[in-house]
């Protein structure tokens, strides 16, 4: 990889534009909207965080909005990617975006599932307790046939403009600048956390652990697809299961309520 050819404050200009149109845009709002919970006179766990909520009473319409969020969404992702490609050969190679090693990569995700999916619940719990976490509804969008697609589609979403933009982007131009490593999993874990701060602070320190993992991951390995397929499973399990849950009428019951 040629890296001579990058002008340091262009790129610098480069990765703040693109965390402007995505992730560091998302960060903002995330600070903004705790700032308001925090000040609302009640405590972070008697207030909610709703995700992948409905946009419009009728089903085709709320739909459209729906699968319209998605692909603009990762827009951003996409354009990380072009300007990669500008200076790294068979980029999608280069990050691991591809399907070279598939038995590598979902051993590798079931394992990153589970190592950040069985605590990051128990976190969860204990944030509420503690009332450094709001109560999140990963779900709430209408009972339609399409439901349950939509949700696994917002997952993929998800995993996609995160992984590849604060890990395999974020932490491959940080190197180019020649950050320490240390500071490019800071950087990227950072990051993370603070575009979930909207769900209170114990949501910010979990999501910033996942970071690290997830960061120093494709610093050593070079490989983005095991961390997007490991972000897919965990927000499927997330919003597919948090559904479930409620149309069974069991959220009170395991104390999601």
């Amino acid at each position: 990889m040629d890296t001579s050819v990058i002008e340091p404050r262009r790129l610098k200009q480069e990765i703040w534009l693109v965390l402007g149109l995505s992730l560091g845009q998302s960060a903002v709002y995330s600070i903004i909207s705790l700032s308001a919970k925090l000040t609302a006179g009640k405590p972070l766990a008697q207030q909610m965080s709703t995700l992948n909520s409905s946009q419009s009473v009728r089903p085709y319409l709320d739909l459209t909005y729906q699968l319209t969020g998605i692909v603009f969404t990762i827009v951003p992702a996409l354009l990380a990617i072009w300007l990669l490609a500008a200076q790294v050969p068979n980029v999608r190679a280069a990050l691991g975006l591809d399907g070279r090693q598939p038995g590598y990569d979902v051993l590798a995700a079931l394992g990153l599932t589970a190592l950040i999916g069985i605590p990051g619940l128990g976190l969860y719990y204990v944030g509420r307790a503690l009332d450094l976490t709001t109560t999140i509804v990963p779900a709430n969008l209408n009972d339609y046939w399409w439901t349950v697609p939509v949700l696994i589609l917002q997952a993929v979403k998800n995993a996609f403009l995160e992984e590849v933009v604060a890990v395999g982007y974020l932490v491959t131009r940080l190197k180019q600048l020649n950050w320490p490593p240390a500071a490019q999993v800071a950087a990227s874990a950072l990051l993370r956390g603070s575009y979930h701060l909207y769900q209170g602070i114990g949501p910010f320190v979990g999501n910033a652990v996942m970071g690290v993992v997830f960061a120093e991951w494709f610093r050593r390995r070079q490989r983005v697809m095991p961390l997007f397929l490991a972000h897919t499973l965990l927000d499927v399990f997330a919003f597919v299961g948090y559904a479930a849950l409620r149309h069974l009428g069991l959220l009170d019951t395991l104390g999601l309520t």
